[in-house]
């Protein structure tokens, strides 16, 4: 008999962030000390009659919205059956940006993995199980964390001297017009000029620059330093295919985008285009694994790379099953507070910035399924009052 979805829960819980607030505008998470940032995320259990679940600890509010919408199609089917539900799914929710397909495609895969005894990357098809991880800054800040070009350079040091290969500098954005981009210009050439030789570099604005001119001015200093990519740079928010093809006529740094870009479709009009050079990919962001690994495929057929966002045991079993692909992202990183880690897992797993090994690698969880254990007592303990059982 094939195995068959009893019911799934949903709850959503909050954990704390030290020495993290919010710029100016409230959105970008920057080093604030004595400061407390709550984060909510959920944890997602998907039950079996074989006494097996799936799980994963993920998502965000909208994306938890859309599984209300789908969860009970999923109840009473076979939880193996992965791509027939990626595909009703998509469809069911064509009017959205399918956001809420993630975490549930990640936790299937989790399943399948536990059920067949073996890692997901294993089930994927394992191509590696280290690789290499880049530095991925917080967004500079006014408050004597990263707040100068100078401290840019000095934390790019200290990556490189825990083994880091590559460093990639989320900046301070465009709210104070040509101050900030000066600033950013010269933490380019701060970075560069202390690192540039020994790591490979990257910039991401997260689409805060005001106009395609500065993008262009940004993106000229990348060019002088040789940058190994530039992402998302201004406020188109990383969707124009016209606007980024323009951008990399005009530089040699190459371009990374479709972070933003929701959809399998979309985003290999945006390769087909040659609006970018690398290709983006997120397990939550993208429809799952599956979605990622389809990502990954188009990628592949074009004879370019993709780069996946963020860390986390999704990405990296999809890195580890990937040959095109370069760095792992261990997001965010700061001198002096923590990443936004949420302290759920049990067990050695971790994306801190110490995760690497002396020559700036990770490795892919070994154990069947995501291959992590989560603490659900905490996840229960901290729970927000918003949970759904579908049955």
């Amino acid at each position: 008999m094939a195995p068959e979805i009893t019911s799934i829960e949903s709850v959503e819980f909050s954990y704390p962030i030290e020495d993290v607030g919010t710029d100016q505008h409230g959105f970008n998470l920057v080093y604030e000390p004595g400061s407390v940032t709550e984060r909510k995320l959920f944890g997602l259990k998907i039950h079996t009659d074989e006494g097996i679940t799936g799980e994963y600890v993920g998502g965000n509010s909208p994306g938890a919205a859309q599984i209300n919408t789908f969860a009970n199609y999923l109840v009473g089917k076979n939880p193996l059956e992965r791509e027939k539900h990626w595909s009703e799914v998509k469809r069911a929710l064509r009017k959205y940006d399918r956001m809420g397909m993630g975490p549930i495609d990640i936790a299937l895969w989790d399943f399948a993995g536990k059920y067949h005894d073996a890692p997901i990357h294993e089930l994927l098809g394992t191509y590696r199980e280290k690789f290499p991880a880049y530095a991925s800054t917080y967004h500079g800040d006014e408050n004597g964390g990263l707040d100068t070009p100078e401290a840019f350079a000095d934390f790019a040091e200290e990556c490189l001297e825990l083994g880091y290969g590559a460093f990639k500098i989320h900046g301070w954005g465009g709210s104070e017009g040509a101050r900030d981009l000066d600033r950013e210009i010269a933490a380019v050439h701060a970075v560069g000029d202390r690192v540039g030789d020994e790591m490979d570099l990257m910039h991401d604005p997260a689409c805060e620059l005001e106009t395609f001119a500065d993008a262009l001015k940004l993106g000229r200093a990348l060019d002088e330093v040789g940058f190994f990519w530039y992402e998302d740079p201004y406020r188109d928010g990383g969707i124009s295919q016209h606007g980024h093809r323009k951008l990399r006529q005009a530089l040699d740094t190459p371009i990374l985008q479709t972070e933003h870009v929701r959809g399998l479709e979309p985003a290999t009009d945006f390769v087909a285009n040659e609006a970018t050079d690398f290709l983006r990919a997120d397990p939550e962001y993208d429809a799952g694994i599956t979605g990622a690994m389809k990502r990954a495929s188009v990628a592949e057929g074009f004879g370019l790379d993709v780069e996946f966002h963020a860390p986390g045991p999704a990405q990296r079993h999809c890195i580890a099953a990937i040959r095109n692909t370069n760095y792992y992202e261990l997001a965010l990183v700061h001198p002096d507070c923590p990443n936004t880690q949420p302290p759920v897992y049990e067990g050695d797993y971790s994306d801190m910035i110490d995760t690497v090994d002396e020559n700036g690698m990770v490795e892919v969880p070994d154990g069947p399924g995501l291959g992590v254990d989560y603490d659900w007592d905490y996840i229960e303990d901290n729970q927000t009052g918003s949970r759904h059982t579908y049955e």
